[in-house]
């Protein structure tokens, strides 16, 4: 069983960190800013609760929550281009650090790339760094699904995707940070979770997360 002390050694000696996107790296969650877009924001934000704190499969309040939003692709684009990104506080600063000893940093979101895009270029993380899902768009541009295959569509599929980054880069040790219930469940392949509520605090990770915090300075301080 792990402790606080050992999740702080093995994230001053891992070799890669990845980060969930909504309410984590981000300060507020993608879908639901889509969702108030569009007009229909307080009947998916009971949702989004309901996912993040565990109480439904993640792919069902995923599926219920773009069937009240139904976003068209011209939605999507003038959405991504009147919201910018708006990030954590001193989410730039760790990333850098991070970056500057050479660890390797992932986003793994249940989030959507086209959202997600504008914040990995921000923080200069390759696209291929990023592992989200994607949406489906008709011919005529209308809301068209997303898409099943994508891993991070279901409950289950951040393991699923940590442990193909793993192998695909041969890393040893590997932080998954995150402030729901789905980054959670990412350990293992994740070597260790820090859970993360400088936006939202979740009981179940606050309650369950051997090392929880809410200012991502306490994460820069203990790399110094």
């Amino acid at each position: 069983m792990s402790s606080e002390a050992e999740v702080k050694r093995l994230w001053r000696s891992a070799d890669a960190v990845c980060f969930d996107v909504d309410s984590t790296v981000c300060c507020d969650e993608g879908l639901d800013e889509l969702a108030n877009f569009c007009g229909v924001g307080s009947q998916v934000a009971e949702w989004t609760k309901k996912a993040m704190g565990g109480g439904v499969s993640f792919r069902e309040a995923l599926q219920q929550r773009l069937n009240i939003v139904k976003p068209s692709q011209q939605h999507l684009s003038d959405f991504i281009a009147s919201h910018p990104p708006k990030l954590s506080p001193r989410i730039t600063e760790l990333i850098s650090k991070l970056q500057q000893s050479n660890k390797k940093v992932f986003l793994v979101s249940g989030g959507f790339r086209d959202i997600i895009t504008p914040v990995a270029n921000l923080l200069s993380i390759p696209l291929d760094c990023v592992y989200a899902n994607r949406l489906i768009f008709n011919e005529d541009g209308s809301y068209a699904g997303f898409d099943l295959d994508e891993p991070t569509s279901e409950s289950g599929g951040k393991p699923r995707v940590v442990g193909v980054i793993k192998r695909k880069y041969d890393l040893n040790t590997m932080i998954m940070i995150g402030d729901g219930a789905t980054d959670m469940e990412a350990v293992p392949p994740a070597d260790a979770f820090i859970g993360y509520g400088g936006n939202v605090i979740r009981e179940k990770v606050r309650d369950n997360s051997h090392w929880f915090v809410t200012d991502f300075q306490q994460l820069i301080d203990e790399l110094s």
